[in-house]
């Protein structure tokens, strides 16, 4: 087996490590991908440790123990997210944003890679998914930045769908009310979706009323499952009252006379939660 440099091991673990956030890789993982002693590989995680903490791009832990090894945790800081979501807010008050009946064109940005990638790894640095064991979502808007939040936390991504699919087998259903227009929806999930007693985190891309995410909050009953977390992208100022509490939006929107004011909620980072090793 070859041999190699220290640049090149360094070069690969870095790889390796952020391509796979919240993933344990013992030691004998990397001593057997890169033909090194343990004690070489110890040393070479300390620099990539080092490297990652001072340029503030995560944090790279060891987990000790029979099982142990090391992960790689994504870790925004508050300055970052700052300055996505300010560069983000001057996106989004481009003008033709505004469609009839006072909707917001976001696609171009939900469906962006870079943009979702980014959101996904905010969500992560600032939701406790410690005891998650999921993470779930609305289709169809919803599920770019929920799959990337996801990938951060290292977590299966379950989708609640507005109609059944046979393909999904049988589904629990349920009928809820919308927040912004009180009209009746209904959603649903396979019943082999959720294990009873799951922990799940639920992402969404907008939320007005909070009517959705209160269905989907009452649907997770159905599956005897917690609601531990509930991230937004957006968030409406007006209604004040929502029909949920307990969820952090990354940004908050207002369109009164036809003109956005959207703006980062920087209540969201400040306090800031850290990702248990």
């Amino acid at each position: 087996m070859n041999k190699f440099k220290r640049n090149e091991r360094i070069g690969a673990i870095v790889k390796i490590l952020s391509d796979n956030p919240n993933k344990i890789f013992t030691l004998s993982f990397f001593t057997s991908q890169f033909n090194a002693a343990k004690s070489t590989i110890s040393e070479d995680l300390i620099v990539v440790k080092n490297v990652f903490e001072k340029l503030q791009l995560g944090r790279v832990v060891t987990i000790s123990g029979a099982a142990g090894g090391v992960k790689y945790i994504p870790k925004t800081s508050k300055e970052e997210n700052e300055e996505f979501l300010y560069q983000l807010c001057d996106r989004i008050k481009e003008e033709g944003r505004i469609l009839s009946g006072g909707f917001l064109y976001l696609i171009d940005l939900i469906y962006d890679p870079s943009v979702v990638y980014k959101i996904g790894e905010i969500f992560a640095s600032n939701i406790d998914y410690s005891q998650a064991d999921c993470v779930v979502t609305m289709e169809t808007k919803g599920i770019p930045m929920a799959l990337m939040t996801a990938k951060a936390m290292n977590l299966p991504l379950v989708i609640i769908r507005k109609n059944t699919k046979v393909s999904e087998g049988p589904t629990i259903s349920m009928t809820y009310v919308t927040g912004s227009s009180s009209k009746i929806e209904t959603m649903s999930l396979p019943s082999k979706a959720l294990k009873p007693g799951s922990k799940v985190i639920i992402i969404d891309d907008f939320m007005r009323g909070g009517g959705t995410i209160k269905g989907m909050t009452e649907l997770m009953k159905e599956f005897d499952a917690e609601v531990v977390g509930t991230g937004v992208f957006i968030s409406t100022i007006h209604p004040e009252n929502k029909l949920v509490s307990n969820y952090i939006s990354l940004l908050e929107l207002d369109t009164a006379n036809n003109e956005v004011i959207v703006y980062p909620n920087l209540k969201t980072f400040n306090s800031e939660y850290h990702p248990q090793d």
